[in-house]
């Protein structure tokens, strides 16, 4: 591929550009594969467009495919290619290369840019339509009802059709069965994700042309941090609960239709049936209750309203619980927390743009729909309501909240901020910062594919691993909540259509066994038995009669495991045990309880909060000790010399400038929240009113000079009401028109930090007189009254 001339960086940061010149290198090299890998939030989507852009222009590239996960993402990609104009003509790209997101199974010749998911590529190269609903949720989310069916030659679209294809965060979908839409295709391949893991770097053939991440983002204030975790511990929340035998209320997970019944028993179910066998009410409740008392006191404490807030939820029935259980709570309308979820009644992109751009909704909910990819830079706050065991998965879930966001834009759907975006949040109820992570997916590969479907699969022919562990992974939690009565039907039936247990393939070689009756977990084991490695290698020793100390060869594992996935599925071919399976999960039901009555065990910040708030005041007690001597309102401050250098309003605001600024980049905010988080007895107020002002607050709590931390207009008021009091006692009352002189003196100090005889002319004083009716009311004695209040109330 031809070299790339250097282009205009003036715009790019220096991530885009590094990416942008490495991968036309890596072209160059002409290395079939390239992995950008760019932290959420920094603009991968606009360094895939600058890079298709070059490519059309100077490589000559016929046509690009630009592969997205789901419509949602489609759409967003197509607005940004649109509205993109490059840097060295005046145009859009829109209207120097023809731009189409695919919705139907034709391509135009002379279309440039591709946009589409890769289920709609894949039914374009099998000549078949797909409905836009289809590609609504994540590809691993997808209901397989077939088979999967390699991609055969289609004369319409070559394997020449396109010379690059972009995977824009589809890393999650191309390692099994969709694998095959991007072999099929002679193209360069390019990865974009923020969150790679072992099998993306192996995909892409470890050539990765970009590494930014999201640490090194935050650095460069691409992205903001986490600036903390607040945990929300419940005792059911932690230790389950038990019902004893009586009627009670049940509820079908869909149609969430109500019903009484009598328990046949007692039922004792632990924290992770929660939300899907028993919904508890009080337990979502207690953890709504817990956020709403802290959001704005220990969170937020300098906000008004409830900041953006993301609540991630278990499933879409859980969504509707927490909306319903929010919006009582906090005794707000429908437009004050909504639900966006593909199921949700009311659109899901408007409700988004709503969230994203006005002030209602305050608290959306989801549970997969904007989890990963979708662009909501006003969140400051997440709370996870369900756990995720995969570390990329949540690591996507967390970059929702790192989005930057400027002063004007954050305040325009946040009026009560006082800065720029600077954090998020995370409230943890359900322990997902400290449960274990693993690097790959847990078995559960297909967490929307109902168990029906998954059988159906299998049954006409599914041996991939996605497919059957999946399967696995249903039997196994189905076997845990059979009654005794199910268990030995279920027996039975097996003995009657001769389903035995034990996984036979040729030669008379049975898998072994763990379980010794047969059940739906002794089916899921012999699904599992298929990919698992130690398993598959030992049954191939005795297959192909190897020493136990000799391997397999490639092809006789993976024969021995396609013959052992083949007999673990016959099962499945029996209408009858399908059937019987599909009617035991159906007669689970959730159990609504309502009887115990759930309480918060903790609430508070976890320790990294704590360390965090140390390290802050620990920046803050240097910069005092570097500029003590330098800075002449620290030095008064330091040396309590007021008489004779009363602080002024330039003074404090040079200090306050040195603060924001390199090495220390601290602010009030972030002090006064560090204090609160270190010493929360000893900080009386948590809201920081007046950024100049209350920095000599801190200053005089960091050196021991008060016992507490309170806001300077709080200081200001008390030292104003034993200033007039001692003044009353020794020179007579001050009239009614003095005092409010006197207050508005001291409004003027608490907020200027000092007062001149210039000062009475303006605002609020004007229109009282100014000067010349200060002076009719205090006489000769007026300046000295001032100068005096000027110490007596700041020293």
């Amino acid at each position: 591929m031809k070299t790339f001339p250097l282009f205009d960086t003036q715009g790019f940061r220096d991530c885009q550009v590094n990416a942008i010149l490495n991968l036309e290198r890596s072209f160059s090299d002409n290395r079939p594969r390239a992995l950008i890998q760019m932290a959420t939030g920094a603009g991968k989507t606009y360094t895939a467009i600058t890079s298709c852009y070059r490519l059309l222009k100077h490589a000559k590239a016929k046509r690009i495919l630009f592969l997205v996960d789901t419509k949602n993402l489609g759409e967003q990609a197509e607005g940004e290619f649109l509205s993109y104009k490059p840097s060295d003509d005046g145009r859009l790209f829109s209207e120097l290369y023809n731009v189409r997101r695919l919705n139907s199974s034709y391509i135009p010749n002379d279309t440039k840019v591709c946009i589409s998911t890769i289920q709609r590529m894949y039914s374009i190269l099998r000549g078949e339509e797909i409905d836009e609903s289809a590609e609504e949720t994540s590809l691993n989310e997808q209901t397989i009802t077939s088979r999967p069916r390699e991609v055969t030659y289609n004369p319409k679209y070559p394997p020449e059709f396109f010379d690059i294809i972009i995977i824009d965060e589809c890393h999650r979908s191309i390692y099994n069965v969709w694998q095959q839409v991007l072999d099929y295709f002679d193209a360069f391949l390019v990865g974009l994700t923020a969150t790679p893991d072992q099998r993306t770097f192996g995909f892409f053939k470890q050539n990765i042309v970009s590494e930014y991440t999201h640490e090194q983002a935050v650095l460069d204030d691409v992205n903001v941090g986490r600036e903390g975790t607040y945990l929300i511990e419940t005792q059911i929340g932690n230790n389950g609960g038990i019902i004893l035998r009586q009627t009670v209320e049940k509820r079908d997970r869909l149609s969430r239709k109500k019903r009484w019944e009598q328990l046949d028993e007692d039922l004792n179910y632990r924290p992770s049936q929660l939300d899907k066998d028993v919904v508890n009410p009080s337990q979502i409740r207690s953890i709504i209750r817990s956020f709403k008392s802290t959001v704005l006191t220990e969170m937020f404490p300098t906000r008004q309203e409830i900041p953006k807030t993301l609540v991630f939820a278990k499933t879409d029935s859980h969504a509707e619980d927490i909306i319903n259980i929010i919006r009582e709570e906090f005794g707000e309308g429908n437009e004050f927390c909504k639900k966006i979820t593909y199921a949700a009644t009311e659109d899901p992109k408007s409700v988004l743009n709503a969230f994203r751009n006005d002030f209602y909704p305050r608290i959306a909910v989801t549970v997969d729909m904007i989890a990963t990819g979708t662009d909501v830079k006003p969140i400051e706050c997440l709370i996870f309501m369900r756990d995720v065991r995969s570390k990329n998965y949540f690591e996507q879930m967390l970059g929702r909240a790192t989005r930057t966001l400027d002063y004007e834009n954050l305040r325009r759907v946040s009026p009560s901020a006082t800065q720029r975006k600077l954090g998020y949040v995370i409230v943890d109820a359900v322990g997902v910062t400290k449960s274990q992570k693993t690097a790959s997916r847990q078995l559960e590969r297909k967490p929307t594919v109902s168990l029906k479907d998954l059988m159906m699969s299998v049954a006409m022919g599914a041996r991939d691993e996605d497919t059957l562990t999946s399967l696995a992974s249903r039997l196994i939690k189905l076997d845990k909540v059979m009654t005794e009565s199910e268990k030995q039907k279920f027996i039975s039936l097996c003995d009657e259509e001769g389903i035995t247990l034990g996984t036979q393939i040729d030669g008379g070689i049975t898998v072994p066994f763990h379980e010794s009756t047969i059940s739906p977990k002794a089916i899921a084991e012999t699904l599992l038995n298929a990919f698992d490695e130690d398993v598959v290698s030992q049954i191939a020793r005795k297959k192909y009669n190897l020493f136990e100390n000799e391997d397999a060869t490639d092809e006789q594992f993976a024969k021995t495991s396609g013959q052992m996935a083949t007999a673990a599925s016959v099962p499945f071919h029996n209408s009858k045990i399908r059937n019987h399976i599909e009617n035991v999960r159906k007669s689970h039901d959730q159990v609504v309880d309502n009887v115990n009555i759930d309480q918060i065990t903790f609430s508070g910040w976890d320790s990294e909060r704590a360390e965090k708030a140390g390290k802050v005041i620990d920046i803050f007690s240097q910069f005092i000790e570097d500029n003590r001597s330098s800075i002449e309102a620290l030095e008064i401050i330091y040396s309590q010399s007021y008489k004779h250098r009363p602080l002024t309003l330039k003074m404090v605001k040079e200090l306050y400038d040195t603060l924001q600024k390199a090495p220390y980049y601290l602010t009030t905010e972030k002090l006064w929240t560090a204090y609160a988080t270190r010493h929360s007895d000893k900080v009386k107020e948590k809201n920081v009113v007046n950024q100049l002002a209350d920095i000599i607050s801190l200053i005089r709590f960091e050196l021991g000079q008060t016992s507490e931390l309170s806001l300077f207009s709080s200081d200001v008021n008390v030292r104003f009401q034993s200033w007039i009091w001692n003044k009353n006692k020794g020179h007579g009352q001050f009239t009614e028109e003095q005092t409010e002189w006197l207050r508005m003196v001291r409004d003027h100090i608490a907020t200027s930090m000092q007062i001149t005889a210039d000062d009475l002319d303006f605002t609020p004083f004007d229109s009282k007189g100014g000067l010349g009716r200060f002076y009719q009311l205090f006489g000769n004695e007026y300046e000295s009254i001032l100068n005096e209040m000027n110490y007596a109330l700041v020293a």
